[in-house]
């Protein structure tokens, strides 16, 4: 039930949309070698306006995330301030439902 921001990182990479995770990580059958895992999401909310990747390095909340600073990330974790910051950018709203914890709710 995580909220999650979905990024396209082949092309025009930049986040586009909200979904929240329906299976939890699992083995990745289709992988070849290495230790592989993957998890189902169902999309729930297209962004208002896609923030791009130059956008994000730019920005000094933003720049601070771990998809600037590490390559070849699938699953990475945001703070509450750069959730809220990324949700500002792409002029889309949704409620936060809990404080104590930063779980967004929809």
């Amino acid at each position: 039930g995580d909220i999650v921001f979905f990024y396209h990182s082949v092309t025009d990479k930049q986040v586009v949309g909200i979904a929240t995770v329906v299976k939890e990580f699992y083995p990745d059958a289709t992988a070849e070698e290495g230790d592989w895992s993957c998890v189902d999401i169902a999309p729930k909310k297209a962004l208002v306006k896609a923030i791009s990747l130059e956008e994000i390095k730019a920005d000094k909340i933003l720049g601070e995330m771990p998809l600037v600073k590490q390559s070849r990330l699938s699953v990475t974790p945001l703070t509450t301030t750069q959730a809220e910051r990324l949700l500002a950018l792409a002029t889309t709203k949704l409620p936060l439902v809990d404080v104590d914890t930063g779980s967004i709710g929809l």
